[in-house]
């Protein structure tokens, strides 16, 4: 056997070798980040779905979706066990607090103080701008239907102002 033939057989040989090591290697970070999930750690599924860990057992995991909705699934169906603040900056958009002092600037104690009083009672900036005068949106069908007539009650209406309604 010609030195020609052995090299390019030795080279196949090692290049499958790292392949096959480094897919074990994904593979058992995988396996030990799904091992350290429990209750109450944020996850993202391996669709994209984000919900907040129940209960693990030794295949599944109980997963609640949103309030009062769980669901079970496969720990490999777990794509990520995120930490909290960053779970919570994906789901509820809370962006982690700076310590105080880092920018170099001084804080108003009353913009603590208020900013405080709003987070121990529970309610966020979302809250309240979800409180302002806009008007929550239906898809119902009747008010589809509605706001169809009434727009071809003011197109009649600014027609015979016009005169250029036919009698």
């Amino acid at each position: 056997m010609s030195i020609g033939i052995l090299l390019p057989l030795i080279l196949i040989v090692g290049v499958m070798f790292m392949m096959t090591r480094s897919q074990k290697t994904k593979q058992r970070q995988a396996l030990e980040m799904r091992n350290k999930m429990e209750p109450g750690t944020g996850v993202r599924t391996i669709g994209g779905m984000y919900a907040v860990v129940k209960e693990v057992n030794d295949e599944t995991v109980l997963l609640e979706i949103t309030d009062g909705v769980h669901a079970h699934f496969t720990k490999s169906a777990i794509g990520t066990v995120l930490s909290e603040e960053e779970f919570n900056r994906i789901v509820h958009g809370i962006e982690p607090e700076e310590p105080a002092g880092l920018d170099g600037e001084a804080e108003d104690g009353a913009d603590a103080v208020a900013g405080d009083a709003a987070s121990a009672d529970g309610v966020t900036d979302a809250d309240k701008a979800a409180d302002g005068d806009e008007e929550p949106i239906s898809l119902d069908k009747s008010d589809a239907d509605a706001e169809q007539d009434g727009s071809a009650a003011k197109d009649d209406a600014a027609k015979e102002q016009n005169g250029s309604a036919s009698k």
